[in-house]
């Protein structure tokens, strides 16, 4: 077997800094009748993180394996790696990227080091110690390399696929739900690791039902229910879909809030949510604070509290996402 010559395993720092890790253009993939997704369009740029969020059946691993060349998709045509996705190029893509799937689908009975130098050999890499002992480092787990897989915990069992999916130094690295079952100790560590492959400058795509590992982790995120429904930064979709307020608690409720409220140049509509909290529907939540807080203070209030109410990613999904796509097709 013929071995290729190994470059620095960098993770990132020598990829493009301009121009489109993924260019995906009117994809869709059917099996028959079922349509897993259709007529998607998006693109992720080098050193981004993509969120691909959406319920069960909604078609992210199919779109995941599709990029990946494990699948060829119906109609549509995409880019991967500055490679264009087809058969022919599934090869040059596949050196390219590297896939993390939800299941870390380890050799139990091998230890982690012997695990990774094996799928090293896959790839056909060369100096298979040096890059071993690398990635170990990066995920933490030099201490553990000759342990049998079998008895790690789950938690572990990602590091191990997450180190395993850097041994070839991707240009994208994509993760399907990598703290799919974890718990928080464990979900924290895999964050963590994310967290400093970003900022490296590591091309991430990312599907995952946690919508709070999207806010925090991702640069900007697409909702998917077959259909792209939105995508940009997680800000951007909170201000599309949502109108900006300002949350006031007052020690006991207005006597008139009408009267307190209407008129104030900033504040275009309020709702008394509880006794003595109010949501105002402003136009600039800084300009309307203080006129707010002017107004209360001449009404005589005793002010507890007056925040900007934000919408969390949560917020946007639940809007957009209103039902399981495999509940739908039963």
């Amino acid at each position: 077997m013929t071995r290729r010559g190994a470059a620095p395993v960098s993770w990132g720092t020598d990829a493009p800094r301009s121009g489109s890790a993924l260019v995906v253009d009117h994809l869709t993939k059917r099996f028959g009748e079922r349509v897993a997704y259709q007529d998607v369009s998006f693109e992720v740029g080098y050193g981004e993180v993509f969120g691909f969020l959406g319920p069960n059946g909604a078609g992210k691993t199919t779109m995941v394996r599709t990029l990946g060349t494990l699948l060829a998709p119906t109609s549509g045509s995409a880019t991967v790696a500055g490679i264009a996705l087809s058969a022919e190029a599934g090869p040059q893509i596949r050196a390219r990227i590297s896939i993390m799937p939800e299941s870390p689908g380890l050799y139990l009975r091998l230890t982690v080091a012997e695990n990774l130098e094996c799928f090293a050999g896959l790839y056909e890499l060369g100096d298979v110690g040096e890059r071993v002992a690398a990635v170990l480092e990066a995920v933490n787990l030099t201490d553990r390399a000759n342990d049998l897989c079998r008895t790690l915990s789950k938690g572990l069992r990602q590091r191990v696929a997450l180190a395993r999916a850097l041994l070839n130094d991707p240009t994208v690295l994509f993760l399907d739900e990598p703290t799919s079952g974890l718990d928080p100790v464990a979900t924290r560590d895999v964050h963590d690791l994310i967290t400093a492959l970003r900022d490296r400058g590591v091309t991430i795509f990312l599907t995952t039902h946690r919508l709070e590992e999207a806010e925090r982790l991702c640069h900007r995120v697409a909702i998917l229910n077959t259909s792209l429904l939105l995508i940009g930064r997680p800000d951007e979709l909170r201000e599309r879909l949502f109108t900006r307020a300002v949350q006031v608690r007052t020690r006991a409720p207005l006597a008139d809030p009408r009267a307190v409220f209407e008129g104030l140049d900033h504040v275009e509509g309020w709702e008394q949510s509880a006794s003595g909290t109010y949501e105002l529907h402003v136009s600039d939540p800084d300009a309307a604070a203080p006129e707010v807080a002017r107004a209360l203070v001449a009404a005589g209030a005793d002010v507890l509290s007056l925040v900007e109410s934000r919408h969390s990613l949560e917020d946007v999904y639940l809007e957009l996402v209103d039902e399981d796509v495999e509940v739908r097709r039963r």
